[in-house]
């Protein structure tokens, strides 16, 4: 229950408004007229229904049922309710369906069933078979799980997982093995002694066994105390699994010397006292919710070295299925699997535990602001939001199902399948990989301007780990290096990442020396260039390029464009480079759109849109895609002699009789450069076919509240902006940009050019 009754009603506002529920259902496929009505129903959907009956395969092509699971439930378990009933349990089963949606783009229907006969049970759920891809089985009291579980799994030939059961022991498994990695200590050697006999419970302690701990090392204490041969009160088969050869009887009596505690009970079961008898820097997974059998504080008054996980969001280490279920049913239903097997569940360990050792991403550094997440005793497992569970997991379990044979639709290429996972959650992954693999091939530095920016710290690691660049920092050295421990990263200055110390730098007389000559007959003393060497990070990293000393410069996560504009243009903007605009590619629903100028030129002359679109066709074109260039304006094919369409309309002239390479058109409204066919009702027989991808502006003004509509209220995912005309050697960044931004910008800066507009 909630604690307090404004949490209470907030709870019950967000069940009931703006529309009762938390799910719904959409349409995947136009249905806008006669000709879709017809594909979609009578007479054209007989045409799959006759191909599945053919080969029933083909159901995962032309139906749902390949990304769909049923959540089904009796409601006789409910996580920390009880036995309420399938009606009351609902709002939980709708929960965890937007879960699956929300971690894994996996469809779910609740399914919540009134019927309290294990058998009976699992004979509506092996009925729902041909709607499903696989069942996830839900808040089931145990031992009736088990056996709705194993009869499911040996009638239907779909993925059936208890995620109670499995879920459960599959995070515990994680953080288990990591634990004992901190510790030093290994399963086979260590005693357990848990609390709790039912689903969960018995789960993990199966895995772990499976994860190399001896069965005789196992203490399994419920309600009545020890599980013990010859025991009688509230025993069953798998309880009796469990029971020990001894005339130890109660919890206090076992607990001496154990290493693990494993609680699946309820609130105080395990005292202070008990956790000074267990062995040395204890491991306590204290599991009950919302009140655990110990808390954090009273049992590290005992033992400060203890290693503590819960099952609550408010302690570091939360033990919590949703960093499982998603992703094993994801890579399950990707490949078509049969079942979810030990392999693929251990798979799945293994992937969890592994991230959380990686260091964390900027994205669930983000959602979990003040948390420390660098691996050690408070950080044994990922956070839920971490975006690299699903390519990391999921593709690990697909690996498995495969080499296991259960696999009846196997990828081809796993990396390709964990690049596309990637592209689920990284929108900019898919285009950007053209650009990931040419930085791949060249080992060029990189410099940041603002190096103490954690931004710039979280991109500088990911550069190191993707690409074969090396990341300068301009920054105090004790402020990054506080930053670098703080935020989990593994940047060591002056091995994998190179500082540039504007308070205390031996060539800071070089630098300085080198500005004041460049910039000696534009009013710069040495006393001026002395000053900006020590005060202007974006001067030094312009200074660094044009030395060699870096192949091209970042800046700009905070400060004005122009601002920093100036200071490259001064110093890199000769031999024949200069800035002539400014291109961000938004991604959309439905593919890339890029954008110019957004930054450099204000009131571009025809000259310089001709320029402009120059340099976004070579630019589009480094992403894999033919550019279809637009010039838009509130003008329409001539029709008004005032505004930006006289300029365009010039610049068109100018590409004309130079015959470039690619196709453009113009000038028009957006909705025309959009919609093929109304371009096409306007101006028949244009030169562009299809919708435009390349959007070109003759003001800096529309260029940019386009984009910037797009990417607050279109959902779009800015990569850039491109700085273009300056070799690839500077790109000012927005103050909004991400850390997974920066690192797409470096990977374009990390690319070799001859020459680029």
């Amino acid at each position: 229950m909630s604690d307090t009754p404004n949490l209470r009603q907030a709870a019950l506002d967000y069940h009931a408004f703006p529309k009762p529920g938390k799910l719904e259902i959409r349409a995947t496929k136009p249905l806008a007229n006669g000709r879709d009505l017809a594909r979609a129903y009578s007479p054209g959907v007989a045409e799959a229904c006759l191909e599945i009956k053919s080969d029933p395969s083909t159901a995962a092509t032309y139906t749902s049922r390949g990304n769909l699971v049923a959540v089904v439930t009796n409601g006789t378990a409910v996580l920390g309710l009880g036995n309420i009933g399938p009606l009351a349990s609902k709002p939980v089963m709708e929960g965890k369906a937007v879960l699956f949606k929300k971690f894994a783009n996996i469809d779910c229907f609740d399914i919540e069933v009134d019927e309290s006969d294990p058998e009976k049970l699992a004979d509506i759920v092996c009925a729902l078979g041909p709607t499903f891809g696989a069942i996830n089985l839900e808040d089931i009291k145990a031992p009736d799980c088990f056996i709705v579980e194993r009869l499911c799994r040996e009638r239907m030939n779909i993925p059936v997982f208890h995620d109670d059961q499995h879920g459960t022991a599959i995070v515990v498994g994680a953080a288990v093995t990591n634990a004992l990695h901190v510790t030093g200590k290994k399963f086979e050697d260590i005693k357990i002694v848990s609390t709790g006999g039912g689903a969960a419970g018995i789960a993990c302690l199966n895995m772990l066994l499976k994860l190399g701990v001896k069965r005789e090392n196992v203490w399994l204490c419920d309600i009545n105390g020890l599980v013990y041969e010859g025991r009688e009160v509230d025993m069953n088969p798998i309880k009796s699994e469990f029971a020990q050869r001894t005339d130890l009887r109660t919890l206090d009596d076992v607990i001496p010397d154990a290493d693990l505690f494993l609680g699946l009970s309820g609130p105080g079961v395990l005292s202070p006292e008990m956790v000074g008898k267990m062995a040395k820097a204890p491991i306590i997974f204290a599991l009950a919710n919302p009140t655990p059998e110990i808390l954090p504080d009273l049992a590290r008054a005992v033992a400060p070295d203890a290693i503590i996980a819960t099952g609550r969001s408010d302690f570091p280490n939360q033990v919590n299925n949703v960093l499982c279920f998603p992703f094993i049913f994801r890579g399950a239903l990707d490949v078509g699997a049969t079942t979810i097997n030990d392999e693929m569940q251990i798979a799945c360990i293994d992937g969890i535990a592994a991230l959380a050792r990686a260091t964390t991403s900027a994205e669930a550094a983000a959602a979990y602001q003040g948390e420390a997440m660098t691996f050690g005793p408070e950080y044994l497992i990922p956070k839920p939001f971490d975006p690299r569970l699903i390519g990391v997991v999921s593709s690990a379990v697909a690996k498995a199902a495969m080499e296991t044979g259960v696999a009846t639709r196997p990828v081809d290429d796993l990396n390709a399948y964990k690049l596309k996972l990637d592209g689920s959650v990284f929108k900019s992954a898919l285009f950007m990989r053209p650009v990931f693999e040419a930085a791949r091939t060249s080992p060029r530095k990189l410099v940041f301007a603002e190096g103490e920016d954690e931004r710039v710290l979280r991109a500088a690691q990911a550069i190191i780990e993707e690409t074969v660049e090396t990341p300068i920092l301009i920054g105090r050295p004790e402020v990054i290096e506080r930053r670098i421990e703080q935020a989990g990263l593994n940047l060591r200055i002056g091995e994998n990442v190179d500082l540039v110390n504007p308070e205390n730098d031996p060539r800071y007389r070089d630098y300085w020396e080198t500005y004041q000559g460049l910039m000696a007959r534009r009013g710069v003393s040495p006393d001026i260039a002395k000053a900006v060497m020590r005060t202007n990070s974006t001067a030094i990293a312009a200074v660094m390029v044009h030395r060699g000393e870096a192949d091209s410069m970042i800046c700009g996560t905070f400060g004005e464009f122009h601002w920093h504009l100036n200071y490259v243009n001064q110093v890199l903007g000769r031999n024949g480079l200069r800035p002539h605009g400014a291109l961000s590619m938004m991604i959309l629903e439905d593919g890339p759109l890029f954008i110019a100028d957004t930054q450099v030129n204000l009131h571009p002359n025809p000259e310089q849109i001709a320029e402009i679109a120059r340099g976004a066709a070579r630019h589009v074109r480094r992403f894999g895609i033919q550019p279809k260039i637009a010039f838009c304006s509130q003008s329409q094919f001539g029709n008004q002699g005032e505004g930006t369409g006289g300029r365009l309309r010039a610049a068109i002239r100018l590409l004309d009789k130079e015959e470039a390479d690619f196709t453009y058109e113009g000038e028009m409204n957006i909705d025309t450069a959009l919609d093929a066919e109304l371009r096409e009702r306007l101006l028949p027989g244009n030169r562009m076919e299809g919708a435009a991808n390349v959007l070109i502006f003759g003001h800096a003004d529309a260029a940019s509240a386009v984009r910037n509509i797009l990417k607050m209220k279109g959902g779009g995912l800015e990569v850039g902006p491109i700085l273009m005309g300056m070799g690839n050697r500077a790109h000012i960044v927005s103050p909004s940009i991400t850390a997974r931004g920066l690192l797409n910008v470096g990977a374009i800066a990390g690319t070799p050019v001859d020459h680029y507009g």
